[in-house]
C-alpha cells in the first residue's frame, strides 16, 4: 500500500488581523460523517462568531470546503489549497472569524485563512502512514553516534535506545528502502555491525 499523510492529532491556532480573530482548527477524520460532525461542533460552540469557514479531504473520497458568507473563493478554496500542498488527507479544518469591523478584503481575506488553516496544521503536525520494517541494531558506544546519522541519512527513524555492556538503537526502516540501509550499515561499520529484522508494521510515523 502507498504512503500518506495525515495530522498527527489536533492542532489550534489563533491571530488577529486588523481586530478581526481567526481561530484555526485541525483534526484527523476518517470518515466524512467524522469531518461534517466535527464542523458541527464548531459551529455549536462559536455559534455567535460571523463566519465559521471549512474544507476537509477524506482519503479515496471526497473534497468539500465552505465559505460560509465570506466573499467566493476567499476562505474554504484557500484552506483546501493548504492541505493539498501539504499533501495530508483525512483532515478536516474549520476557521472561525469574529469579525473586528474593519474590511480586509479579498485579498486580504485570501492570506488571512490561509496562514489559519497552515497555522492550525502546523500546530497538529503531520504523520506519514506506511508499512516499516522494525530492526534492532546492535553496537558499541564508540559507533553509536555515527550509525544514528548514517540511518537517518538513510531514512530509517530512530527508536528507543537499550544500554548495556553495547547499545542496541530500535529503528524503523521504509519496506523498500531495508536491504539498502542493512548494505549501507554494514559497509560504514566494515562489517562490524548487522541489523536484525524484529518484525514489520503499518502504522503513522510522526515526520513534522
Amino acid at each position: 500500500m502507498a504512503e500518506y499523510y495525515i495530522p498527527s492529532g489536533a492542532g489550534e491556532a489563533e491571530f488577529v488581523e486588523k481586530r478581526s480573530s481567526f481561530l484555526g482548527h485541525v483534526r484527523f477524520v476518517e470518515t466524512e460523517e467524522e469531518a461534517r460532525d466535527f464542523i458541527a461542533q464548531m459551529k455549536k460552540k462559536y455559534h455567535d462568531a460571523r463566519h465559521n469557514c471549512w474544507c476537509y479531504i477524506i482519503k479515496d473520497g471526497p473534497e468539500r470546503y465552505s465559505d460560509d458568507g465570506e466573499p467566493q473563493g476567499t476562505a474554504g478554496i484557500p484552506m483546501l489549497e493548504v492541505m493539498r500542498r501539504e499533501g495530508v488527507t483525512n483532515i478536516v479544518c474549520v476557521v472561525t472569524r469574529y469579525f473586528g469591523g474593519i474590511l480586509l478584503g479579498a485579498g486580504g481575506l485570501l492570506r488571512a485563512y490561509t496562514k489559519s488553516a497552515k497555522d492550525a496544521l502546523d500546530a497538529a503536525g503531520i504523520s506519514v502512514v506506511r508499512r516499516w520494517v522494525e530492526a534492532d541494531v546492535p553496537c558499541s558506544y564508540s559507533q553509536m553516534e555515527k550509525l544514528k546519522v548514517e540511518l537517518q541519512s538513510c531514512g530509517a527513524l530512530i527508536g528507543d535506545v537499550e544500554y548495556g555492556a553495547s547499545v542496541v538503537i530500535k529503528i524503523l526502516m521504509p519496506e523498500e528502502d531495508a536491504e539498502s540501509i542493512k548494505a549501507k550499515i554494514f559497509d560504514v561499520s566494515a562489517g562490524s555491525v548487522k541489523l536484525i529484522d524484529t518484525g514489520e508494521s503499518f502504522r503513522a510515523v510522526p515526520v513534522r
